[in-house]
């Protein structure tokens, strides 16, 4: 980018979430073996952002078409360019609209990667209930959803509710067993879960601000640092004051009731 212009956004994500290489992964590899020798045939994406999870799992699935559904253009045209580039885009279609209420689907493989929030109009915490029986519609019989959903790791204190987002809650997560239990009241069973590390966090976290950093220390002096820098700190303090090592991350491979 040229010196006059915003600062770039996101591009040291792999992933928008805590998720690292290696986890992917494995997940990807657990997904294709639970579907057999061909592996599944379908996969929906919801609140996909540029859909990188979506399509690692196409490229191990060659029979395989996807659906990625996502609010933000930006993104979703991030993806558009990554299926082009790995010759995957004849059979994947990334869709701008809002999930609440989809017709898309059902698909072998629903992915819900941080996104629960995207199925539902209702607040935290009651979107997930509602999110949840929206997954159990949209995944096919014999099929799985994997739900990437934010849990409290512990209560949190007055003065880490008081460091996060504007309006944080306490009753905003469950706990990690609070929320497996919403999934199997829903009519899943959860065959596996698994918690993001502190090492996924903060690679996550610093791969999140890293563009605006490398911006700022190269442009102190631009129209838009001081608002960029508000931005960046103002996050960064949410994080390191607030919900690390509070706020937790899960990822539930769930398998519908037959």
């Amino acid at each position: 980018m040229d010196d006059t212009g915003a600062p770039p956004r996101l591009t040291r994500l792999t992933f928008h979430g805590p998720l690292s290489e290696e986890r992917a992964a494995r997940m990807i590899d657990r997904l294709c073996a639970r579907a057999g020798p061909a592996g599944p045939g379908s996969v929906l994406d919801i609140g996909c952002g540029w859909g990188e999870f979506m399509l690692r799992l196409l490229d191990a699935a060659p029979q395989a078409t996807g659906v990625g559904i996502d609010v933000d253009g930006e993104a979703l045209a991030r993806g558009r360019a990554a299926a082009e580039a790995r010759g995957l885009s004849g059979r994947v279609t990334f869709v701008q609209e809002s999930a609440v209420g989809t017709a898309r689907g059902p698909a072998d493989v629903v992915l819900c990667l941080g996104a629960a929030h995207a199925l539902s109009d209702a607040r935290p915490p009651e979107h997930l209930t509602a999110a949840l029986d929206a997954l159990r519609r949209l995944v096919t019989p014999g099929g799985c959803v994997v739900l990437g959903e934010g849990f409290w790791q512990r209560p949190p204190t007055s003065g880490e509710l008081a460091a996060m987002w504007p309006g944080a809650d306490p009753a905003e997560f469950h706990s990690l067993a609070g929320l497996v239990d919403l999934a199997v009241a829903a009519g899943f069973r959860p065959v596996r879960t698994e918690t993001a590390s502190s090492g996924e966090w903060e690679d996550f976290e610093s791969a999140y601000q890293a563009d605006a950093e490398e911006w700022l220390a190269a442009h102190p002096g631009h129209p838009l640092a001081q608002e960029t820098r508000d931005r960046v700190d103002r996050h960064r303090s949410m994080w390191l004051r607030g919900y690390r090592d509070v706020m937790g991350l899960a990822y539930l491979t769930l398998v519908p009731l037959a």
